[in-house]
């Protein structure tokens, strides 16, 4: 039997481009946590309402839906590097907007107001980040690259919650604001040195047909669609994560220091998962290991929500992390490996609005069940019931999906998927 070849777990980071990319994409991501930190307490404090949570996740995720499809279409046909560091440009001031409306007490209107800054910035940018890392290393190293961005944000996704923590537990939210807009200008100078192989941009004429196409090509292969719903849906029910701000004050009562941990435990456990991945080679069974992996984010949900043990909290959150990280390798390989390049924009962007916005439309779906509840079950039993029938109705979701799409659970190896010709559905070679 063929021995399995080495496996090289930093492939990807010898590429200097790449790894340039992803230090600042580090740096601004960790910015992004500590803002989001600051923003839920903040908001939290003032208004004393699950609704109120629930609407940074709706300012947030509005412009991504409403502009992900033109994004990606100007990530195909542009430079994907300018279109990110535009975005950067635009956080830095969405940022300093923050920090005004904090500094001032302005009503909360202005804080929402600049959140949407930031959702209209993240749509423009993001599509194009997604993209890019097909020019920054070649086909084979891709799933060591998703893997490392990963890493990367699940990092940021640490250290910022802790950082934002600690800030808020010694200075006003105003100092965690100038440092997430601190953070946008380090990736937009990270970019000057980012030099990608040239793109194949897209010659289709600007029509809705050509900024619907990311659409019908998920349409024609269910495989990719099939991920990414699994994820999205998961996801979007599974967001316990928006009413921690609840947890920390009125059921595990640990303050703003111990927020800070529980936002930052489902990174660890990602992390870790993260760094075991990287050790082993790659899922022969990759269906199998996404439906079992959803699943185990489902389960540790419920345990969460259940819970009023701290430690047995931070345990949950931990495997809901891990859980969650091998999803989110799989699904993204998935998509952009099967994708052809002239496309990636486009098809990208219809994965930033089923994945990228399904952590915040989570969070408007947990807050706005929790508010629902609260005149009849009170607090903190409406949070706690909030949070449990997500992890319910994300193991329905696996079972349904499972069900629709037996294709998905037949998947083979990550490594040995490959764009389609044009016209046809995509193989595994």
């Amino acid at each position: 039997m063929p021995r399995e070849p080495a496996v090289d777990p930093v492939a990807s980071l010898r590429r200097p481009g790449f790894l340039l990319f992803l230090l600042g994409a580090i740096v601004s991501n960790t910015g992004n946590q500590m803002r989001s930190v600051a923003v839920g307490w903040e908001v939290y404090q003032r208004t004393r309402e699950p609704i109120s949570l629930g609407l940074v996740g709706l300012v947030l995720a509005l412009p991504v839906i409403l502009l992900a499809l033109p994004a990606g279409h100007a990530a195909d046909r542009y430079s994907r590097r300018r279109l990110i560091m535009w975005a950067q440009a635009g956080l830095t001031l969405s940022g300093l907007g923050l920090a005004w409306a904090s500094s001032t007490q302005a009503p909360l209107g202005w804080t929402y107001l600049f959140l949407l800054g930031t959702g209209v910035f993240r749509a423009l940018g993001w599509p194009a980040s997604s993209a890019i890392v097909s020019g920054l290393v070649p086909p084979h190293m891709f799933p060591n690259a998703v893997m490392w961005r990963s890493i990367g944000f699940q990092l940021a996704a640490t250290t910022g919650p802790l950082a934002g923590g600690v800030l808020l537990a010694r200075y006003a939210p105003v100092v965690v604001y100038v440092l997430d807009a601190a953070s946008s200008v380090v990736l937009w100078a990270c970019l000057f040195g980012v030099r990608p192989a040239a793109q194949e941009r897209s010659t289709e004429p600007r029509s809705w047909h050509s900024l619907a196409e990311g659409w019908r090509f998920l349409a024609r292969n269910r495989v990719i669609l099939s991920t990414m719903v699994l994820d999205m849906v998961a996801v979007l029910f599974g967001g316990a994560t928006a009413l921690l701000p609840i947890y920390a004050e009125e059921i595990l009562h640990v303050g703003p220091t111990g927020f800070g941990w529980l936002r930052a435990m489902p990174s660890i456990g990602a992390i870790s998962m993260s760094l075991l991945l990287a050790t082993l080679p790659p899922f022969r069974r990759t269906g199998r290991a996404l439906l079992g992996a959803v699943a185990a984010f489902g389960v540790a949900t419920i345990v969460f929500s259940l819970s009023q043990t701290y430690a047995v909290s931070l345990a949950a959150l931990f495997a809901l992390g891990a859980a969650d990280n091998i999803s989110v390798v799989i699904r993204a390989s998935v998509l952009q490996l099967m994708t052809p390049d002239a496309m990636r924009g486009r098809v990208s962007a219809v994965g930033v609005i089923f994945i990228g916005t399904s952590n915040e439309i989570g969070e408007l779906e947990s807050g706005l069940v929790a508010q629902a509840l609260q005149p009849l079950t009170g607090s903190p039993l409406n949070t706690i019931l909030t949070a449990a029938s997500g992890g319910f109705l994300t193991l329905a979701t696996v079972a349904v999906v499972a069900a629709a799409w037996p294709s998905l659970a037949r998947l083979g190896r990550l490594d040995e998927l490959r764009p389609p010709p044009t016209g046809e559905p995509p193989t595994q070679a």
